[in-house]
């Protein structure tokens, strides 16, 4: 059996360029041939070299396809399925895809912080690990996986946290699943498998408009209102447990009888309260207001899942139990 490997670009993939700078230059057999102990990994690596782009530039399109042609190559007889892209939105992408990932085989999304012209360049381990992975009975039904500094994490928890530093992914609510130690995977503990959003469509994606915007101090209402106009969903990253400034909260109110509104943390951890304070801004205020409880999904999670299900024709009640369910 074999282990899928689709190369998207990114840092891991980059090279000098006569310009200056690095650009996305390597492809796949490059990565490939730069990691010692992958021929030792018992399945031979299949590589399937995709569009090679910044991370910033991928679409939820290419996501989906990347999805499809993954679940091909595991009916076709994978053991699992090795991606690599840029990290600036790996924690979105991984996210999708877990969303759509109906199979027991791993999605195994990893890339570098560190770029191979760099002394301590981490592309070669993190590919090894995330391959590792893809292969080890032991990661089988546990969705999409990002694989990184030897760590197993969550597509629905594992964050970036850090702009530079190899341990820049963490999954602050939980801690990692695993870890890859001497070679070998060890799964820790293995959260409920959620099954995948159906009826989601390429084509309705593209036509779904979702806003997040991250509360601050002082804000200018009139500005957030013409931020929302001909959205079909709203994210509102709050502060702390979920408030927003008094002004705002009959602005969300109206907003939420139109359109969905999600409500999340803007700190990076922790849940959105249900029930705990009652003054105009706070969590109680704007879910009697109608907005769904974000739960403990970070805004960039929150707003895949409202876009995903809006694309799939989920109405109100079955937004709010989606993210009842998966926050």
């Amino acid at each position: 059996m074999t282990v899928v490997l689709f190369t998207l670009g990114g840092t891991i993939a980059m090279a000098g360029s006569a310009e200056g700078g690095v650009v996305a230059r390597l492809v796949g057999a490059d990565l490939v041939a730069a990691v010692p102990g992958l021929a030792d990994l018992g399945h031979p690596i299949d590589v399937r070299d995709a569009r090679a782009v910044p991370s910033a530039d991928l679409t939820y399109r290419q996501i989906l396809d990347l999805v499809d042609a993954a679940s091909s190559a595991v009916a076709g007889g994978a053991a699992g399925v090795v991606v690599t892209q840029g990290t600036d939105t790996l924690e979105e992408t991984v996210f999708l895809a877990d969303l759509l990932w109906p199979h027991p085989e791993p999605l195994v999304f990893t890339g570098a912080m560190r770029n191979p012209t760099l002394a301590g360049a981490d592309g070669p381990a993190n590919l090894l690990a995330a391959a590792r992975v893809a292969a080890a009975p032991a990661a089988r039904d546990l969705g999409a996986l990002v694989v990184c500094h030897d760590e197993v994490h969550a597509a629905r928890w594992v964050r970036k946290t850090h702009s530079t530093s190899t341990g820049a992914f963490v999954s602050p609510n939980t801690g990692p699943l695993g870890h890859v130690v001497e070679g070998e995977v060890r799964v820790l503990t293995r959260p409920r498998r959620l099954p995948p959003v159906p009826g989601v469509e390429a084509d309705r994606l593209d036509a779904v408009r979702v806003a997040l915007h991250t509360v601050t101090l002082d804000e200018d209402t009139d500005l957030v209102t013409n931020l929302f106009r001909g959205r079909d969903g709203v994210v509102v990253a709050g502060f702390g447990v979920g408030h927003v400034p008094p002004a705002l909260a009959p602005v969300l109110g109206e907003l939420a009888e139109r359109v969905p509104v999600v409500l999340t943390s803007r700190t990076g951890a922790g849940a959105v309260l249900r029930h705990t304070y009652g003054a105009v801004g706070s969590e109680t205020d704007l879910q009697r207001r109608g907005l769904v409880n974000g739960g403990l999904l970070d805004p960039y999670k929150a707003k895949v899942l409202l876009r995903v299900l809006l694309a799939a024709g989920a109405d109100r009640a079955g937004i709010a139990a989606e993210f009842a369910r998966r926050g």
